[in-house]
């Protein structure tokens, strides 16, 4: 999907469905060579990924499998490995205080190009409960059957 020299790599619909997001913030990564190409070709999983904000006060993004890219020779690229994320610093430290004094925790939510370079989409986000999950799951239902029911018929 391409909108306005973004493509869009990945989506985290999982992560709707887990958590409730707050505040959204875009980010680069740190990558090697190898690791770009496997992303332009898709071959990256982000359902499993969170962001920590180590004791050096860099947001770093765990659990995200990268695959190996499929002409990538020896020197190929490790699939899950930290890595550096690229915010600002008054970002940062607003992330670090949220995660700590909320309770709140950092989820990606899309992988995307933007003007060459690859870029995340991170959101803040709190638990859902199972309750909450049901619930958010029969206003979606209820939102879809008034969708179909206003749209006009195609007979």
């Amino acid at each position: 999907m391409v909108v306005q020299g973004i493509k869009i790599i990945v989506t985290n619909r999982k992560a709707g469905h887990e958590y409730e997001l707050g505040a959204k913030y875009e980010a680069g990564i740190v990558l090697k060579g190898t690791e770009v190409k496997s992303i332009r070709a898709g071959r990256i999983n982000i359902a499993d990924g969170w962001v920590e904000i180590d004791n050096k006060g860099e947001a770093i993004l765990q659990e995200v499998q990268i695959s190996h890219y499929s002409h990538g020779n020896v020197m190929n690229h490790e699939e899950k490995q930290p890595r550096k994320l690229l915010l600002s610093r008054a970002e940062i430290t607003k992330i670090a205080h949220q995660t700590e004094t909320k309770g709140l925790t950092v989820v990606p939510t899309k992988v995307y190009l933007k003007n060459g370079f690859v870029k995340i989409e991170i959101a803040m986000a709190k638990g859902k409960k199972a309750h909450d999950k049901r619930q958010s799951d029969k206003t979606k239902d209820a939102n879809r059957e008034m969708a179909r029911a206003l749209r006009p018929s195609r007979t």
